[in-house]
């Protein structure tokens, strides 16, 4: 599509939700500003990924990487039957670490994050910054009204195909695996997104990620790569297990009677086991892998076991629909679809109940949830 009609069509939809939102103040209106502002600056430094192969003064490094990149477009394309569409066919240097940057906020005694409701796209647990500064300005505010809040770098964001997403050089932080993982996650959002419910959507994505890595490693015949990538798999899955039975403790101590500083002590002795489970499991099973030390050192809270259970929690559903699915993933697609359109308060139920892919989210149907596109963040809490 020419560059003039995509950003034509981006202002125009962005335009619509600043009229929209209106009556919710200039708060609103200047955070779709920066968004704007942000995507805009994006998408003008965009380089065409076969031009910056093609060009001999392109350092060879980057040369090799873009490269990677294309044969991992192509393999979306051809084995994961993702979006064949101009999203990561062009590369920006950003410059810093982190392309955006996402809030998580949720009550002291609570493990349902706040949400935020945009016009057209809906509603979901963070709000994503360009500016850095933005947003701890931000998280100083909500942690000001008595919040526990969580903010994180984003590598990648997704406008889930409204534009031509392009490759960051946030996105090459890491090897080649990571790249592809980012990538297959950003288009599985492209293929499939249900409005108003991230845990769905995320979970989806993930599991999307995770089987196209492994196939992606198995094609390429590096079993060296994939035996570490499914260690990396397995850690994952420990690490969020941890995750849970805190916040299923947690979750009890916010349901009692207790006083609000017993509920608080209880609140920070939870958290305590949490770290001393984490370096048992660190120290034994994972034969002294640190991978995790950084997340543990940091500040935990209510925000940050929210954000980390967006991207976990129903991870191993979506897997075991795809193994009903055979692993063909146009019929996957077609199963999410049906059991996205359900009533988001039977959606879980109905994965986890799902028997076979062609008849997935056919047990029950009420009314279809409204869908809609809507922006999304990855890498936050993975």
């Amino acid at each position: 599509m020419p560059w003039a009609t995509v950003m034509h069509a981006f202002f125009r939809s962005v335009a619509a939700m600043i009229v929209m939102s209106g009556l919710a103040g200039c708060t609103s209106i200047s955070y779709y500003a920066q968004s704007l502002k942000g995507h805009v600056e994006i998408m003008a430094a965009c380089q065409d990924v076969e031009e910056l192969i093609d060009d001999p003064s392109i350092p060879g490094t980057l040369r090799a990487r873009m490269e990677s990149a294309s044969a991992i477009r192509q393999f979306a394309i051809d084995e994961l039957a993702l979006p064949d569409n101009d999203s990561y066919r062009s590369y920006v240097n950003v410059g810093r670490d982190a392309v955006t940057w996402a809030i998580f906020a949720a009550p002291e005694f609570s493990l349902t994050p706040q949400t935020w409701c945009f016009p057209v796209f809906g509603c979901v647990p963070y709000r994503g910054y360009f500016s850095k500064r933005s947003a701890i300005e931000t998280a100083v505010e909500l942690e000001r009204q008595g919040l526990d809040v969580y903010v994180t770098g984003i590598t990648a964001y997704s406008t889930l195909g409204w534009s031509s997403d392009p490759l960051l050089s946030t996105m090459l932080s890491q090897d080649e695996t990571y790249l592809a993982g980012l990538v297959f996650h950003e288009l599985a959002h492209q293929r499939v997104y249900v409005k108003d419910d991230s845990a769905f959507n995320e979970a989806f994505a993930v599991a999307v990620e995770t089987t196209g890595v492994r196939k992606w490693l198995r094609a390429a015949g590096d079993t060296a790569e994939l035996r570490r990538y499914k260690a990396d798999r397995r850690r994952r899955a420990q690490f969020l297990a941890l995750v849970s039975q805190t916040r299923d403790e947690l979750s009890h101590v916010y349901d009692g009677s207790a006083t609000s500083e017993q509920k608080r002590a209880a609140k920070m002795a939870a958290i305590e086991r949490l770290r001393m489970r984490y370096r048992e499991m660190r120290d034994s099973r994972w034969r002294g892998y640190r991978g995790y030390d950084v997340w543990f050192n940091a500040p935990i809270n209510n925000a940050k076991l929210a954000a980390t259970s967006v991207y976990g929690d129903q991870v191993a559903t979506f897997l075991r629909l795809l193994d009903l699915c055979s692993g063909d993933y146009p019929r996957f697609f077609a199963s999410v679809r049906r059991i996205g359109a359900l009533d988001k308060a039977y959606r879980a139920e109905a994965l986890k109940a799902a028997d076979s892919c062609d008849r997935a989210g056919q047990i029950r149907r009420p009314e279809a949830a409204n869908r809609s596109p809507m922006y999304s963040a990855a890498g936050a809490g993975d």
